[in-house]
C-alpha cells in the first residue's frame, strides 16, 4: 500500500524503525531537521540513516541504500545533506565509500570497521581475538578458506595497520578491535554475536595489568 506522500508502507516502517533505533543520534535541534520539518518523508529518511549508522557504522553506500529501501539518488541526496551539517562523514576504503556518524571514530577505528564489514577479514580478526596463538593454517581451517586467501587478507590487514606479522599473527590495538566487534556484533553476523556473548574474559584479559 502507498501512503498519500507516495511512500509505501513497508518502506515507511523500515525508515521509522531505524529512526527509532537512532534516537540517541537525533537530528532534532539541527538546522537541517528544522528545515525538513515540513517534509516528513525527508526527515524520516535522514533520521533513519543516522539511526542506521549508529548501529551499523562503516556501512557502504549500497548497503545503506538497500537496507533502508531507498533509491540511489534519494540515498545520495540525504547523505550529502547529512554531510553538509557535519552529522555524517564518509571515507574511502578501497572501492567502497563508507559512512559513519561524525566525530565518533578515529582513523584506526574506521579502518577496522571497514575490514570488519568483510567476511574473511572479520573472521580472521575475531578468530585471532579468541585465539591469539592461531596460525595461518588454523585460520584457514576455522574459516574454511584457502591458505593463500588468509595470506592475501593478512597482507591487507597489515598494510592497514590492523595486524602484525612479525611473530605469527597479532591483532593491533586488540582492545579497540574487540570493543568494536562486541558493540556492533549484531551488525556483523552470527559469528560476531556468538563471540560477543563470551567476550567478558577477553575484556578482562586485555584490560588486566
Amino acid at each position: 500500500m502507498t501512503t498519500p506522500d507516495g511512500v509505501d508502507d513497508e518502506k515507511r516502517a523500515t525508515l521509522r524503525r531505524f529512526a527509532a533505533l537512532g534516537g540517541a543520534t537525533s537530528l532534532a535541534g539541527s538546522g537541517l531537521a528544522a528545515s525538513a520539518s515540513a517534509d516528513t518523508g525527508e526527515s524520516d529518511a535522514r533520521d533513519a540513516i543516522a539511526g542506521y549508522l549508529s548501529r551499523t557504522p562503516g556501512a557502504h553506500f549500497s548497503k545503506i541504500r538497500d537496507d533502508l529501501q531507498l533509491g540511489t539518488g534519494e540515498t545520495q541526496h540525504h547523505l550529502r545533506r547529512l554531510e553538509d551539517i557535519d552529522a555524517v562523514e564518509r571515507y574511502r576504503d578501497g572501492d567502497y565509500k563508507r559512512f559513519v556518524l561524525a566525530r565518533r571514530f578515529d582513523e584506526f577505528e574506521k579502518q577496522a570497521l571497514g575490514y570488519l564489514r568483510r567476511d574473511t577479514p572479520r573472521g580472521m580478526l575475531i578468530e585471532l581475538l579468541a585465539r591469539p596463538d592461531a596460525s595461518a593454517r588454523d585460520l584457514a581451517d576455522a574459516l574454511d578458506v584457502s591458505a593463500p586467501t588468509v595470506s592475501k587478507y593478512a597482507g591487507e590487514l597489515e598494510s592497514a595497520d590492523l595486524l602484525s606479522r612479525e611473530d605469527g599473527y597479532a591483532v593491533e590495538r586488540p582492545e579497540t578491535v574487540l570493543l568494536l566487534v562486541v558493540r556492533y556484533a549484531d551488525s556483523f553476523g552470527d559469528r560476531a554475536t556468538e563471540f560477543a556473548r563470551s567476550a567478558d574474559d577477553l575484556f578482562e584479559y586485555h584490560g588486566g595489568d
